[in-house]
């Protein structure tokens, strides 16, 4: 079950290695791999959370921001990429006993809607994982598109 304290593994800087796809819908379309720093704090005490992930071989940075709804139990996520300054459609969903979370929404690429999914995995104290998947059939069928490796960076 979901609890107010799921991302509580994220707080702290991190170095990331980023994966994504050139195209989020072609498999073919070939990867690119780029690195990032990112740090998260906790707010609500612990039901909230912000980050900012800072990629400055590609020059853009991004926020999440992360609320726990007490009443349903889900976290709702929502992304704003530094290019664009706009907050995207939030994706909902919750962790299970395994560390693994699953989160969901509805946004659109390039003018064609899609279902996103997010899969984050809690790896140790000092490592995580996070994908992202796009699928333009409603659920039926998905392509990964972006993952990051995340490793913590020592306290300093």
């Amino acid at each position: 079950m979901s609890t107010p304290h799921d991302f509580g593994f994220l707080h702290g800087e991190w170095d990331i290695v980023n994966r994504r796809l050139l195209d989020y819908l072609d498999p073919e379309s070939g990867w690119e791999e780029f690195p990032a720093t990112h740090w998260c704090r906790s707010l609500h005490d612990g039901a909230a959370n912000i980050d900012e992930m800072d990629c400055p071989t590609k020059g853009f940075k991004g926020v999440t921001l992360r609320l726990f709804d007490r009443e349903t139990r889900d976290w709702n996520l929502y992304w704003s990429p530094s290019q664009t300054g706009t907050l995207f459609p939030p994706v909902i969903g919750r962790f299970g006993a395994d560390k693994r979370g699953e989160f969901h929404g509805d946004d659109t690429y390039r003018g064609k809607d899609v279902r996103v999914r997010y899969l984050w995995s809690v790896l140790s104290r000092t490592a995580a994982h996070w994908e992202m998947a796009f699928s333009a059939d409603g659920g039926q069928t998905w392509v990964r598109n972006w993952t990051m490796d995340f490793t913590r960076r020592p306290a300093s």
